[in-house]
């Protein structure tokens, strides 16, 4: 068996072979969840989720601080330039939407 390995492309510690980062094993790791829970929830095998366990264990300050940036993100919501962008795009299907319907009829 190889040992998993915690890497990072550029978006922060991730389990290898995988698009799961140490925040999300994070967030359910400090709520309590049992290792195997997580790894059920996020389709890892046991030992994945216990690396990812042991290196938030040994960069705790790092993780808590780089979580709470990432939190701080999510909490300042979209730009007004995205927002225009999604109200746009979904104006947009939902006119394709009743255009098909009245095909459809």
């Amino acid at each position: 068996m190889q040992d998993v390995q915690i890497i990072d492309r550029g978006r922060g510690p991730e389990i290898a072979g995988t698009r799961i980062t140490v925040y999300h094993i994070w967030e359910f790791h400090r709520a309590g969840d049992s290792r195997d829970d997580i790894a059920l929830t996020f389709d890892l095998s046991s030992r994945q989720v216990q690396a990812a366990v042991d290196y938030i264990a040994a960069h705790r300050n790092e993780v808590e601080r780089e979580y709470a940036k990432i939190q701080e993100r999510i909490g300042q919501g979209n730009s007004d330039w995205v927002e225009n962008q999604l109200n746009q795009n979904r104006e947009k299907l939902q006119k394709r939407l009743g255009e098909k319907g009245k095909q459809l009829a």
